[in-house]
């Protein structure tokens, strides 16, 4: 049995019950999940390895990559700058990105970026790894890509583009990379222990990940085989040059080894993001209230974040999606715990999200990347929470 370490608050225990079961029953090697409920943590547990390699313990200061968790993160850096009026979310994107206004998109706003609607998913010509690394020759290249579909249109999950279209715009307004904003003005202020480009001095606290498929490879089946809802999308990802595939295929190689050095020191605010489940909560926490005083959102801006901007089948994803600005809202395959929340999840099982309905701020990170409908360990961690808070 796996050793939990931390602290739950009285009425919290079911969360503890269901991020032990994680490790008994669904796969979890080394994870950590935290809870605000009211403005106040009330869960705070970590346990397992953070290198199943080396035996080295998961503890109280390991730090994560999160992959896509990271969207949320950059995106809570773009409604603080529209907070302090220095970003207009409705303006054109070329208003603070003028080499932006070509192959039609002199008219995208900068809302469309964040709510997956500019149909820049792909690149016409992937780049060399090391050029998406060094920031500027991956967003001169987005700068110059045509649309995949008339914008505004259609929406589809920009999932490694978002972070360079969004981050160059924080770039533009701010003076500052995404990853330098984020470290001045939410993690300093708020104490948190998260990075979007991590510091050499950090290295040793990152977990190293393992990964799992998914227990049957779909693909690899007869198209008479595979469940009649799944087709569509087994199809897409079987086809080479299908957006499905393309989205996540930008760079030569297509394939990111996101436990190297190099790439988690850049800045890829789609999808690097390293630090703790328990700033992450925090994070979402001082997005709905005062967190020791703190607080990132006007509540006008908040609603404003979470309102429906795409919704229905995804282009890329080849599935229902509901995005807002920026931030994931619930689905059926991912309810959070209800229909007001809104956060974001990461290749594999992580999840951070805010509710407002419950006063709910909830962040859950592992080590274990497992892929496939299969994987219920987040889904388990916040129906734990939802019950707790009712």
């Amino acid at each position: 049995m796996t050793m939990i370490d931390g602290e739950v608050a009285p009425g919290f225990e079911a969360v503890r019950e269901a991020f032990a079961a994680n490790f008994d029953r669904r796969g979890d090697i080394g994870a950590a999940v935290c809870v605000y409920w009211r403005g106040r943590p009330v869960v705070d547990l970590w346990g397992g390895l953070a290198d199943a390699e080396t035996g080295r313990p998961w503890t109280r200061d390991t730090l994560q990559l999160v992959y896509s968790a990271t969207k949320g993160v950059t995106a809570t850096v773009a409604h603080v700058l529209a907070e302090r009026g220095v970003l207009d979310l409705d303006a054109p994107v070329a208003t603070y990105w003028p080499e932006f206004a070509v192959h039609g998109k002199a008219g995208i706003p900068v809302r469309w970026l964040l709510s997956h609607r500019a149909g820049l998913v792909a690149l016409d010509r992937p780049l060399p790894l090391a050029d998406a690394l060094a920031w500027d020759p991956m967003v001169e290249a987005l700068a110059t890509q045509r649309p995949l579909w008339t914008p505004g249109t259609a929406h589809g999950y920009h999932g490694r583009t978002w972070g360079w279209l969004v981050g160059e715009v924080v770039r533009r307004v701010s003076g500052r990379t995404p990853g330098r904003f984020f470290a001045d003005e939410v993690a300093g202020p708020l104490g948190l222990d998260f990075f979007i480009g991590l510091p050499p001095g950090e290295r040793e606290r990152v977990s190293r990940m393992a990964y799992r498929g998914p227990s049957v490879d779909l693909t690899a089946l007869p198209i008479e085989s595979v469940p009649a809802e799944l087709r569509e999308q087994v199809a897409a990802w079987r086809d080479p040059v299908s957006l499905s595939n393309r989205a996540f295929a930008v760079t030569v190689p297509a394939a990111i080894d996101f436990d190297s050095p190099e790439v988690q020191a850049a800045e890829l605010p789609s999808s690097n993001g390293i630090g703790t489940a328990r700033s992450l909560a925090r994070m979402y926490a001082a997005l709905l209230g005062e967190v020791d005083g703190a607080r990132l959102l006007a509540p006008k801006t908040l609603a404003s974040a979470m309102e429906e901007q795409a919704s229905g089948k995804d282009r890329v994803l080849m599935v229902p999606s509901r995005f807002g600005t920026g931030y994931m809202l619930p689905t059926t395959d991912n309810p959070m715990t209800g229909p007001t929340a809104f956060g974001h999840t990461g290749r594999g099982g992580s999840l951070a999200f805010a509710d407002p309905g419950h006063d709910i701020a909830f962040a859950y990170v592992m080590n274990h990347i497992v892929s496939g409908p299969d994987d219920v360990r987040a889904a388990a961690l916040a129906e734990a929470v939802r019950k707790s808070a009712a």
